[in-house]
């Protein structure tokens, strides 16, 4: 698998679940080193300095030992589950655990950290909106993404589940490719690179 070599702050930020502000303020008073882009005011980190930073900062590096991205797939519905969980799977640059329920995602948001929840907004024991709330509710959770996944079109319900802390929605049924294409924006990854 091929991994980054090369950081920009805003990539580096995720990485350690900081603010880009925060990098740029360690790159500027040289805790993290990094360089320049010749020509242009960009800062870009390389993979060892980002490496040893984490390490000084207590930061967990296993964001960046692995390269992938944390995602969390919550549905009652196991067929769906398996079919979602295939298509990340073929991205290759994805670690992936899966929730039946509210309480098993809530679990799952709070021990494994992950940058993207896909949820399944009606759920048997919690409706996805409650989940969301509960998440956003959470500062260190700051940066992690939601995707809310139902059958329901009410825009009413799609507005108030944004409010609640959603960063999108999707309409079932979806195709797989433009569920992971979707998870890839929100996560500011490049679409198809599979490494």
């Amino acid at each position: 698998m091929t991994t980054k070599t090369v950081f920009t702050t805003g990539e580096a930020a995720k990485i350690c679940k900081v603010s880009q502000q925060t990098i740029i303020r360690c790159f500027d008073n040289g805790s993290l080193k990094g360089f320049r882009v010749p020509g242009s005011k960009f800062r870009r980190i390389p993979r060892e300095q980002l490496f040893l930073f984490m390490k000084d900062n207590g930061i967990p590096t296993d964001a960046l030992e692995s390269g992938k991205k944390k995602l969390l797939i919550v549905d009652d519905d196991q067929d769906l589950v398996d079919l979602m969980q295939d298509g990340f799977q073929r991205d290759k640059r994805f670690e992936i655990r899966t929730a039946n329920n509210g309480f098993d995602a809530g679990m799952g948001v709070k021990e494994f950290r992950p940058d993207l929840v896909i949820l399944d907004v009606m759920l048997p024991d919690i409706n996805g909106k409650e989940v969301c709330q509960r998440v956003r509710s959470d500062p260190s959770m700051d940066t992690v993404k939601i995707l809310c996944i139902s059958g329901m079109v009410e825009h009413s319900k799609v507005d108030s589940l944004k409010a609640a802390g959603a960063n999108d929605f999707m309409q079932k049924p979806f195709s797989i490719d433009d569920l992971v294409s979707r998870a890839c924006n929100l996560l500011e990854m490049d679409r198809g690179v599979i490494g």
